[in-house]
């Protein structure tokens, strides 16, 4: 990239992270300390508010950089992220926001605890949600390097480095002082500049075409070098049975996994009232249906107009394809119209990137304080403030999240994101399901669930191709690649519900009839909830 391309966007970062941390500075100044403004921003929020706050939880790096890189490569394959992140709020929206916001405070551990022993169920979540946030945050930090990366016009490490340590600080700024207030201010600013950057390129794709999305089609099909096959299933799926499974496993994983996410799960509890956590996801919805349908267009403008072989050449898992159109969309390398737009778009990316990691990592170290803490700590110890808890959790929960950003970064973001849902479908998902729905539902069968789900995902993962045994793993040099499947929804889904009803039927704990008929009506009517 020219100087011109590096100043520019260096600026624009410089100026959106200004007024991020002039919110959070501002937001931390008028808080009252509690633990409910801490965690849930006082549920002072509008429908309107939340909606757009949880649109830009959700519209991560992986959906403005991954998805458009795979759709690029692969052509329709790449296509299933789309279709799987926009069809899994369905399953958001009939079986969990209004029953969780009734049913809950802070945490996922809190509506599965409410009629359970607390302490080992508390424990089991608390695990479970931040293995999830962690593996949702290598995504972001793998999403930044790369993108400061092209920036600065080289592949340099060092780069990719310095970018994963300076976004792991931020956030555990922007959570430290600022909380859910700050954070989801960030979220909702972050949200109205990626989609209006996304329908500035989306306009500009369909204009260079004009407005013919045939020829569009067509074009990408051509250049690819695939032909007719680049828009029909199979590419990147369809070679064996391997792959197809591998295929239906992400399909499972996407479509369930949003349901058992800890960072949108935490968004219900924002709003004062269950219908407005309901009315937020159909905002949602609104807003993510139409980002999801524009990330189609930019993903095959990206093949017609800069090319499958330039995108993977820029970054082999197509990360850098939407910064690299919006380059060619406005003039090209030397041109003023493209040095401004590509500054724009990475800017936007980068904006997306730090939102996002805010509230993940505001979701996880909830988790450590509300869950861990409170339950692990000893009964006669002295007690510390869940706050001031939470705060040194998000310091943790940052460095571990820059050591695997580190080691994952050559990885496409997009696919990083299946994995996380993959584990909070295993994980999360039938133990919320189960508590909610079952009547016999025993502690045993919450443990049971927990980790049933959640050691079998991270057990395949580490046994799959993704961390050994090939050129695009973790650690390529080894082999220790046992499970074929390099998404482990397949399995690890199914698991997760037998092993809670297995726990289930085996305990001899007698189901309380009386907490659940108090949960039941709680759930459906709101009667008594926070």
């Amino acid at each position: 990239m020219t100087v011109d391309h590096q100043t520019l966007s260096l600026l624009l970062f410089s100026a959106f992270v200004a007024i991020t941390l002039g919110i959070t500075t501002w937001v931390s100044r008028n808080r009252r300390g509690s633990a409910e403004e801490f965690y849930a921003g006082g549920r002072l929020f509008t429908p309107e508010e939340n909606g757009f706050a949880i649109a830009g939880d959700y519209m991560s790096a992986a959906s403005f950089l991954g998805i458009s890189g795979l759709i690029a490569l692969f052509g329709y394959d790449g296509l299933l992220y789309s279709v799987g992140f926009l069809v899994a709020w369905l399953v958001v929206l009939f079986l969990v926001a209004e029953l969780v916001r009734n049913c809950g405070r802070f945490t996922l551990a809190d509506v599965v605890a409410s009629r359970m022993s607390e302490r080992p169920v508390r424990i089991a979540a608390g695990t479970s949600s931040v293995t999830v946030s962690v593996l949702y945050l290598v995504a972001q930090m793998v999403g930044a390097g790369t993108l400061v990366a092209l920036l600065l016009g080289g592949k340099g490490e060092a780069a990719q480095s310095w970018t994963v340590i300076g976004v792991g600080a931020l956030m555990v700024i922007y959570v430290s002082l600022g909380g859910m207030r700050a954070t989801t201010w960030i979220q909702i600013v972050k949200s109205v500049l990626l989609l209006g950057g996304t329908v500035a390129l989306t306009v500009l794709v369909l204009l260079r075409f004009h407005g013919d999305f045939d020829q569009l089609l067509l074009t990408a099909a051509e250049r690819s070098g695939h032909g007719d096959a680049f828009l029909a299933p199979g590419l990147k799926y369809g070679g064996d049975w391997t792959a197809r499974f591998d295929f239906i496993s992400l399909g499972l994983a996407l479509v369930l996994g949003t349901a058992g996410l800890p960072h949108i799960l935490s968004r219900f509890y924002t709003v004062p009232t269950a219908r407005a956590a309901r009315r937020s996801v159909v905002w949602a919805i609104g807003l993510i249906g139409g980002f999801y349908l524009m990330t189609i267009v930019l993903g095959f403008g990206a093949a017609a107009i800069v090319g499958p072989e330039a995108v993977r050449g820029s970054n082999a898992a197509g990360n850098t394809a939407v910064p690299l159109l919006a380059l060619d969309l406005g003039g090209g390398a030397d041109s003023t119209g493209g040095t401004v737009l590509f500054a724009v778009v990475a800017a936007i990316a980068f904006a997306t990137i730090l939102a996002v990691v805010a509230g993940i990592t505001l979701s996880s170290s909830a988790s450590v304080a509300h869950d861990l803490y409170a339950s692990l700590r000893r009964r006669n110890s002295k007690p510390r403030s869940e706050v001031a808890v939470a705060r040194v959790a998000a310091v943790g929960i940052g460095v571990v999240a820059i050591g695997l950003g580190l080691l994952a970064r050559d990885m496409n973001v997009a696919f990083l994101v299946g994995l996380a849902f993959a584990v909070a479908a295993s994980a999360n998902l039938p133990v919320l399901l189960y508590s909610l729905f079952w009547r016999g539902f025993t502690t045993r069968g919450a443990v049971w669930s927990v980790y049933g789900g959640l050691i079998p995902a991270v057990v395949l993962v580490v046994l799959s191709p993704v961390v050994s045994g090939s050129p695009e793993s973790l650690f390529p040099a080894v082999d220790f690649q046992y499970f074929p499947l390099q998404n482990p929804g397949l399995v690890s889904i199914p698991l997760g519900f037998v092993a809670g009803w297995l726990g289930t039927v085996t305990s001899a704990e007698v189901p309380d009839e009386a907490k659940h008929a108090e949960t039941e009506v709680r759930a459906l009517t709101g009667a008594g909830a926070v």
